[in-house]
């Protein structure tokens, strides 16, 4: 947004209403990252605060003569999500079964959704358990490209990678999300298939 660099420097000088208004500009676009990234709401509303704490902290490092703000937070974002990444990676095996035990004791009593609803939910997950299923340089550059609308020369300045890499990243992962997608349709077919009968 044109007038991201102004709220950063009233930011800097402490201006809390500036510092509000960046958080309601962006909280929305790097929650959607970090959930994209983790897949768990909880886990993407906590790491939001800490992108945006590390974003509080690291503030006058951003120059607009660099690149848009907006690239210089998805940056910061990504380094974030990568450092939690590599920090909880022998955690996430007993978590993911935990998260699924946990699941299963806190299901609400169903409710009858619209059936429009119900698909749109079950394509969003099938697309989340697709993109947990990439590898991390190809999800984070899916994402980045297909989800949060970054054009290739700022997805390269967020990586820190030539475009040319980017591009071939980018294609790798849409390839490799179609591969993933059509074999868990084809694993889901059958079973739903066997119910109705």
């Amino acid at each position: 947004m044109e007038h991201d660099p102004e709220l950063v420097k009233r930011c800097l000088v402490g201006d809390n209403s500036a510092w509000e208004a960046l958080l309601r500009d962006h909280t929305r676009k790097i929650y959607n990252l970090c959930y994209r990234f983790t897949g768990r709401p909880t886990e993407a509303e906590d790491l939001t605060q800490e992108v945006f704490i590390k974003i509080f902290q690291t503030l006058k490092t951003f120059d607009a003569a660099q690149g848009a703000f907006s690239t210089w937070l998805a940056r910061v974002a990504r380094n974030h999500l990568v450092d939690h990444y590599r920090r909880t990676k022998k955690d996430r095996v007993t978590s993911s079964l935990e998260d699924e035990l946990g699941g299963i004791e806190e299901t609400p009593s169903p409710t009858v959704e619209p059936v429009a609803q119900v698909e749109s939910r079950e394509l969003k997950e099938l697309l989340q358990q697709a993109l947990d299923r990439l590898s991390p340089d190809l999800r984070e550059a899916v994402v980045l490209r297909d989800l949060q609308d970054l054009d290739y020369d700022e997805i390269a300045q967020v990586l820190g990678v030539p475009e040319g890499t980017v591009k071939s990243r980018i294609n790798r992962g849409r390839l490799e999300l179609a591969r993933v997608i059509k074999r868990m349709e084809g694993m889901r077919g059958p079973a739903k298939a066997g119910g109705r009968t």
